[in-house]
């Protein structure tokens, strides 16, 4: 199988992640894709251009982390990082407002990747506001028994958005945010959050 990615997108990032907590190395073909470029000959393999993008056996295609980190997470038959609905569909739920807070992160890097006088304050405000939100939300959620023991995607997704933030200059999200900060830490250790971290800026 060949998983296209560029390493600095979040959301290629899950998708190696998963790759790692599955131990799929040896299946999974690692795929630098040249994106947001004319006429990439990644266009030919994902029309969309986005990533992540995987080529499956039998020459299965899915693009979007959500579909391909599933798909990834149920190939041996023991799908651990998606568990099974439960009463109050907390895991769902959890990731759901986890990949909404990444998504605020994503727009406020892009939007601040223009030039000054292309940016837009209201994009910039909205999606401020709206992260700090998120963060506060997980401040009180974070000891829900979803977010605490064996990994899982919804913790994946908030480890990320938090390094994401952190990484693309947004901030800290954890400042002033111990029960994130106290989360945080020995997740950010785990072998595949380490292995999958972006290149320094040059």
């Amino acid at each position: 199988m060949q998983l296209y990615v560029t390493y600095t997108s979040p959301y290629a990032r899950l998708a190696r992640i998963v790759v790692i907590e599955k131990g799929l190395e040896n299946r999974v073909a690692i795929v630098e894709a040249k994106t947001r470029t004319p006429d990439s000959p990644y266009y030919r393999v994902n029309a969309s251009g986005r990533v992540p993008f995987l080529v499956a056996d039998g020459g299965l295609q899915m693009e979007d982390s959500h579909v391909i980190c599933a798909y990834l997470d149920q190939l041996d038959g023991k799908p651990s990082l998606h568990p099974a609905a439960d009463a109050d569909w907390s895991h769902r739920r959890l990731e759901a407002s986890a990949r909404s807070m990444l998504d605020g992160i994503a727009v406020w890097a892009r939007e601040m990747s223009r030039p000054e006088g292309e940016r837009s304050p209201a994009t910039l405000a909205h999606e401020t506001a709206r992260i700090q939100r998120m963060a506060d939300l997980f401040e009180g959620t974070v000891a829900h028994a979803t977010l605490q023991g064996e990994a899982n995607m919804a913790q994946l997704v908030l480890a990320v958005a938090l390094e994401t933030a952190r990484l693309r200059k947004f901030g800290d999200l954890t400042d002033g945010r111990p029960q994130l900060a106290q989360w945080l830490a020995p997740f950010s250790q785990r072998p595949a959050m380490l292995a999958t971290l972006p290149p320094k800026p040059r």
